[in-house]
């Protein structure tokens, strides 16, 4: 059996009100908010007593989402936010955007910091990564016209 599709990634945050509004800005759409707890919660997560309030945004087209996490109980026991880009685990998020120098001046409006410089690979893509709210990386990149040969 193959897979059939990658429904989401998630993010735990401390602050969700202000991370849905920096993904809305990027242009994904809140789905929609629910608290979840109870025994299936706390069955597939192996936490005993979860309690955690949940967002799920998508991206225009619909192939992808963002379930946003911020645990009420249990307390959260790490936090890797700053961890630069060599470290293990999450990395990023990249996204596919119209034009990255436009979205780049909206998302440092909302607190994005560069972390690098937005660079150009080949005459492929203009790219960069940026650090959101939380800390999250996220990568933006600009598909650029191909010129037939």
């Amino acid at each position: 059996m193959t897979v059939k599709r990658m429904d989401n990634v998630g993010i735990v945050v401390e602050d969700i009100d202000a991370t849905i509004e920096f993904f809305t800005e990027l242009g994904l759409v809140l789905e929609g908010r629910a608290p979840v707890e109870g025994d299936w919660a706390d069955g597939v997560t192996g936490l005993h007593g979860m309690r955690v309030e949940i967002a799920m945004l998508r991206t225009p087209d619909g192939h992808s989402r963002i379930e946003l996490s911020r645990f009420l109980a249990p307390p959260v026991v790490a936090d890797h936010r700053n961890a630069p880009v060599n470290a293990l685990g999450y990395l990023r998020a990249m996204f596919t955007v119209e034009d990255i120098d436009d979205t780049l001046a909206r998302l440092v409006k909302r607190g994005a910091k560069p972390v690098g410089a937005v660079v150009q690979y080949e005459n492929m893509y203009r790219l960069c990564y940026i650090r959101g709210p939380e800390g999250i990386l996220i990568g933006l990149a600009e598909q650029l016209l191909q010129k037939p040969s």
